[in-house]
Parts: C-alpha cells; structure tokens; sequence
C-alpha cells in the first residue's frame, strides 16, 4: 500500500563493521520508508538482516552513517532519549516469542503500556481488545505455557504493538512455526500493522511471504539492493 505520505524512518549511507573483524557487515545502506509501508528484508543467516533491524530499532548503533526518525538525526539525541524513543515509537517482534513465562497473555501485553505511564484498567482493556483482534479473546488468562506456538507470536505481535508504535520491527517472527501456522501469523502481522498505519519491517529468508509486502530488498555482502 504505497502511498505519498510522511517519511517516518530514513537511512543514509548506513555501515557497520564489528571491531576485530576486516569484513564489513553492512555497506552503504541507504533508503526511507513511509508510513504505512510494509517492508521485507529478505537473506540467509548471517546476512545483515538481523544488524540492520537493530540499527533502525536504535539497539545498535552504525560505524557510519545516519538514521532519521521523524526527521530527527538519532546521532544528536542521547542515551535516555533513545529509550524514551523506542518505548513510544517502536515495537518488535523476534524470532522466539520471549514471553515473560510468569504472566498470563494479557499481563505480558500491559506490562510496555504500564511501563509507558498508562492506567492499569485502560491497560488491560487495551491488551484484551488486541487479544480479541488476534483471535485469542479466550486465552486472554492463559500462561505462555498454555499456548502453542502460533498463539505466543500472536501475543507476542500484540505487545508489539500495545503502545500504537510508528515502526513495527519483526525479525524471522514465524521463523519457529509451521508453514500453515506461519502463513495465519503473518497475516495477523500485516492486519495489525495496517490497521494501526504503522511503518513495519520484516526480516525473513521466506520468499512466499515477501510476496504480501509493498516493496522486498535483499542483502547481499552487506549491500541492501531492491528487488525489482
């Protein structure tokens, strides 16, 4: 769904290259996605994809180049603002679920909301209407070890995107799954982020699924290059 909107996420000239290492790990990236923009990053293990999804999400920090979020060079602000940043702005979803196994499905999705400042009831109601967006409205109670795998990613895609997130940051999200049951998730993952007009990035080796997103890049020896 490309549209003519705001950039919400820029990358100029980006690289990266791990100290003790002569190799760089990404080369020159450089590209800007609008809001509302579903992106894949496609590429086998060990590509880049994982370096360069930490980098927009502001967990690691390029050897050259600049990020912009709104416009806003991420280089001149600080350490807090960072977090602050992420906190609002961003949301992720990994390869494994990272559900915190002592709270229930719906504890796991207050908990960014209640660290954001929101009420503990607005929290909740919000947690359960995403539970029920997702199809989980009778495993709102459930612990992590009740649910199956399919069941953690969703909980785990609405988390993601409790705090209305301007970019959505999924790395390899249905790469532990079934074909079928990665199918249903990336789906719910693409519902999600378009119903909320979110910026969302998708790193996966999965071709098919590359396929349902507007625009697809591959990274190749740390170039990130269109597919055309």
């Amino acid at each position: 769904m490309l549209n003519n909107s705001k950039t919400v996420i820029e990358l100029r000239h980006v690289g990266k290259c791990y100290s003790g290492t002569n190799s760089s790990v990404l080369n020159d990236v450089s590209f800007s996605i609008k809001k509302n923009e579903f992106i894949t990053l496609l590429g086998p293990s060990g590509s880049g994809k994982s370096t360069l999804l930490h980098i927009m999400g502001l967990l690691d920090i390029p050897t050259k180049g600049n990020i912009f979020i709104n416009n806003q060079r991420i280089s001149d602000i600080d350490d807090d603002q960072k977090t602050k940043l992420r906190l609002k702005k961003l949301g992720f979803v990994y390869q494994y679920h990272h559900l915190l196994q002592e709270f229930s499905a719906v504890e796991n999705i207050m908990l960014p909301q209640l660290i954001l400042g929101k009420n503990k009831k607005i929290a909740r109601e919000k947690s359960e209407y995403l539970l029920s967006k997702l199809g989980l409205a009778e495993k709102i109670n459930a612990m992590p070890s009740e649910l199956s795998g399919g069941q953690k990613q969703r909980v785990a895609i609405a988390r993601a995107i409790a705090n209305d997130p301007e970019i959505l940051l999924a790395d390899e999200p249905t790469g532990n799954l079934d074909h079928e049951t990665a199918m249903l998730v990336f789906e719910d993952l693409i519902k999600a982020a378009r119903f909320n007009q979110m910026v969302a990035v998708i790193a996966t080796h999965n071709e098919e699924l590359s396929e349902k997103t507007d625009r697809t890049y591959y990274i190749s020896e740390g170039y990130l290059i269109e597919k055309k």
